[in-house]
């Protein structure tokens, strides 16, 4: 019980914190309501062309601005801060559960945020089975933000921070790519889902593991 009080003891924090400076409602979502208003310039705008081009755009900009959420979430932290936690014995597992869930809620946010305005740029056919594309998506913003905390702790305390982290994320965010994009391919063919969220809950549960097992040694070689 202790780890997980320690847990949501820092989900509230990072949560209060951007309830404070209101970023991702200030800064993220408008541009990512740009990036999906924009994609259309660039083709020739037929219906036909924006139907398909609907969900990848859709998961390509929920990967670019969920990672940029769950990085500056992970950003925030000085080291000062880290040394406090450490004194205070929070576990870093804890720490590392903890700022993941609350860029998962905000990465969520980003989503749900997001799909009115696919809806109405592109107007997708419609597809049976929608609700299901809810759980798939808290799979895919958990699996975001757990790789974007791990890249922040890997890459903590360097010069070129703000540009490898991304690139960290983005390779190893291809099974969370494919597993929601190609789930939501084949509730719109009809076609079972099962193997593709596979995917999506094994990347899930890597990266608990790898996150979690990798937490202590992370904060020990940043302090």
């Amino acid at each position: 019980m202790r780890f997980w009080r320690q847990a949501w003891a820092i989900a509230l924090r990072d949560l209060k914190v951007e309830g404070r400076s209101s970023e991702v409602l200030s800064v993220v979502l408008p541009f990512a309501a740009a990036a999906v208003f924009v994609v259309p310039l660039a083709t020739d705008a037929q219906a036909t062309r924006l139907q398909a081009l609907a969900f990848p755009v859709y998961w390509l900009v929920a990967l670019l601005f969920g990672m940029q959420v769950a990085l500056r979430q992970t950003g925030q932290e000085s080291e000062m801060q880290r040394r406090h936690l450490a004194l205070l014995g929070v576990d870093p597992s804890a720490r590392f559960v903890g700022r993941s869930l609350a860029a998962t809620l905000l990465i969520a946010a980003v989503l749900v945020l997001m799909a009115p305005l696919t809806l109405i740029f592109y107007q997708p056919a419609s597809i049976s089975g929608w609700i299901w594309m809810i759980p798939v998506g808290g799979l895919f913003a958990s699996g975001l933000a757990m790789l974007a905390t791990l890249a922040g702790d890997v890459t903590v305390g360097l010069r070129t921070r703000t540009a490898l982290a991304p690139l960290l994320v983005v390779p190893v965010a291809v099974p969370l790519m494919m597993g929601a994009a190609q789930t939501l391919e084949a509730l719109g063919r009809g076609d079972g889902t099962l193997a593709w969220t596979l995917v999506l809950v094994i990347t899930n549960l890597v990266l608990a593991a790898v996150g979690t097992l990798a937490a202590r040694p992370l904060e020990e070689a940043a302090t």
